[in-house]
């Protein structure tokens, strides 16, 4: 059981690191086609419209919006999974082992945000974008370390990943209060019932996937009409998936999952969200694009706010004895990896397509500088850092 345990912890971080290094790729690919004569297509291509029509019910959205708000609710589902089951029976289920990283991701999610709004305060519109840097990119954080090989000790990508979890419900949390359009109360009830009859599923351990699937559509669909972010169907539906069943001990419906949507989520759906919303036009660029306050608060809020939040309350931490530092860790090498979680490039891009939906002012261009300026900063620096003072022969202790 040890050993399968091993093997399922090495694959899941060979599987996020190679998603990283997919996702640079499609992000590039993006910026060349924003930025050559592919530009016509690439806007065709995310303007599509899309509909879905049956009886009364009509949704009606260009390919972007589909993208953002339906592959990426699948997204959300394989992280309440991966939530679920580290906080049940994974690294999260100790104690021990949240203080550290629940620490820092308070201090990464805090920060950041107080770098942004001090650029951007006395405007009410670039405010929207505040929680813009405080996410952290698991994939791309982990293809970085990927690329300094056996030499980055388990502990590092066990610390790295547990304080993306706790990045993601803080990030989940934000979007769920502070990123809402006008509520339907009809909508909104019919998504409040699919919860109970998940809870019943549950309690009768019920292992039908197509079950859960079904009314997990009928609860996106439902968030999707009410105003509340459709994501957050997926979170809310992983929930309910069984980890275990008394008559099957062998088979974990939720692990079953979770190995079914690594696959699918890392080499599918992130690149495809990457390449749809990192297309920036760069002609045009200048010192006035650069220091604006939507885009330089975002850089500095992701490079020098995430290190400092992270690192500065991880070491406030230690030193009050709240927690110890992982063990094959060092005070470097966690400077290195605080600066790794300024990498933000998925979730921030979500939430500012979120921040600056419909406002009308152009401010999704300063958004996408920002978040790309920041997360190759962070990259560069943590990779540096953790390549020079990580130990030149592997270790996975």
């Amino acid at each position: 059981m040890q050993q399968s345990n091993q093997n399922f912890i090495a694959h899941f971080f060979k599987l996020e690191s190679a998603s990283g290094i997919i996702l640079m790729f499609a992000a590039l690919l993006a910026i060349i086609f924003a930025n050559t004569p592919l530009q016509a297509y690439y806007g065709l291509i995310l303007d599509t419209p899309v509909e879905v029509r049956i009886g009364s019910l009509h949704i009606a959205k260009p390919l972007l919006l589909w993208i953002n708000d339906g592959l990426m609710a699948v997204f959300f589902f394989l992280v309440g999974l991966e939530l679920k089951r580290e906080l049940i029976e994974g690294e999260l289920s100790n104690k021990r082992n949240i203080v550290l990283p629940g620490v820092g991701a308070i201090g990464g999610m805090l920060i950041p945000a107080l770098f942004y709004s001090a650029f951007n305060y006395k405007d009410p519109v670039a405010m929207q974008g505040w929680a813009i840097p405080a996410a952290t990119d698991i994939a791309f954080a982990l293809g970085i370390l990927s690329l300094l090989g056996s030499r980055v000790p388990t502990t590092i990508k066990i610390f790295l990943t547990s304080l993306a979890i706790f990045d993601d419900i803080g990030a989940i949390l934000i979007i769920a209060v502070f990123y809402t359009a006008k509520i339907s109360t009809t909508s909104l009830i019919i998504a409040a019932v699919c919860i109970p009859l998940l809870f019943w599923l549950n309690k009768r351990n019920i292992e039908s996937k197509s079950l859960y699937i079904t009314i997990g559509i009928v609860m996106w669909v439902a968030l999707l009409k009410s105003g509340v972010h459709a994501t957050l169907a997926g979170v809310v539906l992983a929930m309910f998936i069984p980890i275990k069943l008394p008559h099957r001990p062998d088979y974990s419906p939720l692990k079953s999952m979770e190995h079914d949507l690594h696959t699918v989520v890392a080499f599918f759906i992130l690149p495809v969200f990457a390449f749809a919303n990192a297309g920036i036009t760069l002609s045009g660029v200048g010192i006035d694009q650069l220091t604006h306050g939507v885009s330089l608060g975002i850089t500095l809020g992701l490079f020098i706010g995430k290190q400092v939040g992270v690192f500065g309350l991880c070491w406030m931490a230690i030193r009050l004895k709240w927690a110890e530092l992982p063990k094959g860790m060092s005070w470097t090498t966690l400077y290195g990896t605080a600066t790794l979680c300024g990498v933000g490039f998925t979730m921030s891009l979500f939430i500012g397509s979120l921040a600056f939906e419909g406002s009308g002012v152009g401010l999704i261009f300063d958004e996408r500088l920002g978040i790309i300026l920041g997360s190759l900063l962070s990259g560069l620096l943590g990779y540096i850092i953790l390549h020079k003072y990580l130990p030149k022969s592997g270790s996975n202790t």
